[in-house]
Parts: structure tokens; C-alpha cells; sequence
């Protein structure tokens, strides 16, 4: 998660600047976050898409190792609470011959 934050810093910084010059320059959004008409921050703005997809790619393997590590806790309480099969089939004969 710290590279996500870390990423997400770079990008609010990146992003104010590019704000910045945009209202310095005067320009239309359209135009200014266009790389291929905005030559001078181009390097920026692709820079802000790559940092935008890591992101969502870091995001993406933290819910997959969230998920599979709440599947495996899971697994791991439903297993004690069943215990053993040879005290599972213990319970059964008892249960069928006191008649419970």
C-alpha cells in the first residue's frame, strides 16, 4: 500500500501543476490534457495516466490478496469449528444410538 500512496502523492503533485499551468496559459481542459496537442506537458500528462493505472493496478492486487486472505480465514474457522472426521463419525454413532 505504500507505493499506492506513494503514487497517489506523485499524482496530486502532478496534477496541481498541471493545473497550474493550464489557467497560466489560458487554455481550453480539452486541449491542454491532449498529449498530442500539448507538446510541452506531454511527458506530464502521460506521466499522470501511467501513475493512474498503477494505481488501479496496485489497487486491484491488494482487493485479490484482501479477498483471498478472507477465503483462507474462512476456510481455516469453518475447518475448526467442523474438528475432526473420526469425532464427526464418533458423534453420529452416538447420536444414533442414544437416540438424539
Amino acid at each position: 500500500m505504500r507505493q499506492y500512496f506513494a503514487a497517489k502523492a506523485e499524482l496530486e503533485s502532478l496534477k496541481e501543476q498541471l493545473e497550474a499551468a493550464r489557467q497560466a496559459a489560458g487554455e481550453a481542459i480539452g486541449v491542454f490534457y491532449d498529449p498530442r496537442q500539448n507538446a510541452e506537458h506531454a511527458a506530464a500528462l502521460q506521466r499522470s495516466h501511467r501513475l493512474r493505472g498503477e494505481m488501479a493496478s496496485l489497487m486491484q492486487r491488494a482487493e485479490a490478496w484482501g479477498r483471498a486472505a478472507l477465503a483462507a480465514d474462512r476456510h481455516d474457522r469453518s475447518a475448526a469449528e467442523a474438528g475432526p472426521e473420526e469425532w464427526q463419525s464418533f458423534e453420529k454413532r452416538a447420536d444414533s444410538l442414544f437416540g438424539v
